[in-house]
């Protein structure tokens, strides 16, 4: 009876309930969004790079040799010269070294220089292969494989011919036109960096600043960094330490999963500012739907004498009250979710193509379920003030 007598009661003042309902729902609908985009983003970072033990560079801050390896933000302080990457690799506790070189761009995208093993032995996620939509790896010197967003904004297709840049700058007046390279290779999405990266071979960096002159048999100088895995866990450390205790050069190798906890800790600012500024959002929304309450109060006078009059007491109102506040809040959270999942549907591929964001459609998780249920608790709290004084009126008609 008291269910059935609260969805009347709703009903019978439903244009108010209708704007409370959209401005709850707007709310939730942004706190939802915010927290389950921020985890995700969250998760793509940290499965930004995997199966990678170190990370080597020139000696400099542990981040910022993680930003431009990993994420081609920025720029090294200093390279690594080929004859260290050569004693690393020959470590017997190295199993697999990978080289990394950077300086080129093409259109505002990274060039990254490096060979065949970077296909065979990086992955990202949960140690997911790096997988090719179309085409295959560079053989050639002046072959490039591209990354999933840079053939997709651009419009490359195999086969195409294309000029890469000095520099990084988005337009560059300083053009290798004289060795252009083919595009052989179109990698699979992976909601990285690397599908924001162009990829050729050593032998074709040293080509293009090499004057026009071949260099498919030259062996680079130097390079940006080193991708490192190693034949046991156990020996991270070890290595770690006796490549940043090297005399011959001044060297820095990191724990990637580690910089990347430092990264994320950095965020954490704007990731707060973001949740606090939903939260607000959501109060605001529930005083809102507290003032509605309470107005009501006023309108319901014949509703709460009549109802005193068949022989409800003073808490029957308070809870007939709550179950109102109740059933807005459980609403706007059914739509909110419904709402978010629809956009999220529609702006996939957007977010992918644009941001290199892959957020999943599935919002539901423990994390979301408390989100929910803390709002709800919230409105009713905020509720009690109209049930307090819906009570309290209840009360002194009795008297």
């Amino acid at each position: 009876m008291l269910i059935k007598l609260a969805l009347k009661s709703l009903n019978d003042r439903k244009g108010s309930i209708v704007l409370s309902i959209i401005a709850m729902t707007v709310s939730i609908f942004v706190l939802l969004g915010v927290e389950h985009i921020r985890h995700q983003t969250k998760e793509s970072f940290s499965k930004t790079v995997s199966g990678v033990d170190l990370i080597v560079g020139a000696r400099t801050g542990s981040l910022n040799l993680l930003l431009y390896s990993v994420f081609k933000i920025g720029n090294p302080t200093n390279d690594i010269s080929w004859e260290s990457f050569e004693n690393i690799t020959n470590n017997s506790k190295v199993k697999w070294a990978v080289p990394l070189s950077l300086g080129d761009s093409h259109k505002g995208y990274r060039v990254l220089g490096t060979t065949p093993d970077y296909f065979q032995y990086l992955s990202y996620g949960k140690k997911h292969r790096i997988a090719f939509e179309q085409g295959k790896v560079f053989t050639d010197t002046l072959d490039v494989v591209l990354g999933y967003q840079v053939a997709t904004k651009l419009k490359y297709k195999l086969g195409d011919k294309l000029v890469l840049a000095h520099g990084v700058a988005k337009n560059s007046f300083s053009l290798h036109s004289e060795n252009p390279f083919t595009v052989v290779g179109i990698l699979a999405p992976t909601g990285t960096p690397i599908d924001q990266t162009l990829h050729v071979s050593l032998q074709g960096i040293e080509a293009i600043h090499s004057d026009g002159k071949t260099a498919s048999k030259v062996q680079p100088k130097s390079i940006t960094a080193i991708m490192l895995g190693l034949k046991s866990r156990m020996s991270t450390f070890r290595v770690q330490r006796s490549i940043n205790d090297d005399k011959r050069e001044p060297l820095l190798a990191i724990l990637p999963g580690v910089a990347l906890s430092e990264l994320w800790q950095i965020m954490r600012i704007l990731e707060n500012t973001l949740f606090l500024v939903s939260v607000l959002v959501f109060i605001s929304a529930c005083l809102g739907v507290s003032a509605m309450l309470l107005s009501s109060i006023k309108e319901r006078t014949q509703e709460i004498k009549l109802l005193r009059v068949i022989g409800a007491p003073p808490l029957f109102l308070f809870i007939l009250i709550e179950l109102e506040a109740l059933f807005i809040a459980i609403i706007s959270n059914v739509f909110a979710a419904i709402i978010l999942t629809i956009s999220l549907l529609l702006t996939q591929s957007y977010l992918a193509s644009y941001f290199g964001l892959h957020i999943s459609m599935n919002i539901i998780s423990f994390n979301t379920l408390s989100i929910m249920a803390a709002m709800i608790g919230a409105s009713m709290i905020v509720a009690t003030i109209p049930s307090i004084i819906a009570y309290a009126q209840s009360k002194k008609r009795t008297h």
